[in-house]
């Protein structure tokens, strides 16, 4: 089993240095070229998770390893780093955000907790280190600008406050709803207020999506899917 796993690693990387010095354009690729194609291929791994169809979500997958081998391939050839580099600064990453599991004794983790026995415990351990770890005093600075707004949204919610319980994000829900209510119903509102207000609901309803677990990007999916669906069967 452990040879073959590493055996079929190896051909991949064999393939992808082949495409990277035989195909023509392959070769002219750098990584703001390739990159708008792994965003795509990971919002098309994201629909097979959710589908139930496991030989979609093994294809998908493959798609999407072939895209790190690729980019880390770019970083390798400017002596940058290579797979090895990336795979085991990945590693050192999660053991050193799960301490419950494989304990620690770093100094950045001093004071902060060590012990989780709940999935919520282990989401608050991961945050906390995190922040620890961060080395830029603006607490956004490392938020990439161009992440979809959902999760552009729920990065910066995180950065500055706890979990709100799903009651207190139902109460900022009721209360955006409230606030869009008055200003559609002022006929002399401008179009500024009206993307504050909207703006402001959608912002409530992502810290909902957070407090009780649920990814806002692929819950809004799921139900413009079932839209279609339902529209595309009344046609």
């Amino acid at each position: 089993m452990a040879d073959d796993f590493r055996e079929a690693l190896l051909e991949l990387d064999s393939v992808t240095r082949r495409l990277r010095r035989d195909c023509p354009w392959d070769r002219e690729q750098d990584e703001r070229s390739i990159v708008p194609h792994t965003v795509e291929e990971a919002y098309e791994l994201a629909d097979a998770a959710h589908s139930g169809d496991d030989s979609k979500l093994l294809d998908e997958l493959g798609d999407v390893l072939f895209q790190v081998y690729f980019l880390a391939l770019l970083l390798e050839e400017r002596g940058k780093g290579d797979l090895g580099r990336v795979a085991r600064g990945t590693t050192e990453k999660l053991v050193r955000r799960h301490p419950h599991v494989f304990g620690s004794d770093d100094d950045p983790l001093q004071g902060l907790p060590t012990e989780a026995r709940t999935p919520s415990e282990v989401k608050q351990n991961w945050d906390a280190i995190k922040q620890a770890e961060r080395s830029d005093a603006e607490p956004f600075g490392s938020v990439p600008e161009n992440l979809p707004a959902l999760l552009y949204a729920r990065k910066h919610q995180r950065r500055v406050a706890g979990k709100v319980s799903p009651w207190d994000a139902l109460s900022n829900v009721a209360r955006g709803v409230g606030d869009c209510e008055r200003v559609v119903a002022d006929d002399s509102s401008d179009r500024d207020a009206l993307y504050d207000r909207v703006g402001e609901l959608l912002f409530a309803c992502t810290e909902l999506s957070a407090s009780v677990g649920v990814d806002p990007e692929i819950a809004l999916r799921r139900i413009t899917e079932r839209f279609r669906g339902t529209v595309g069967s009344t046609e």
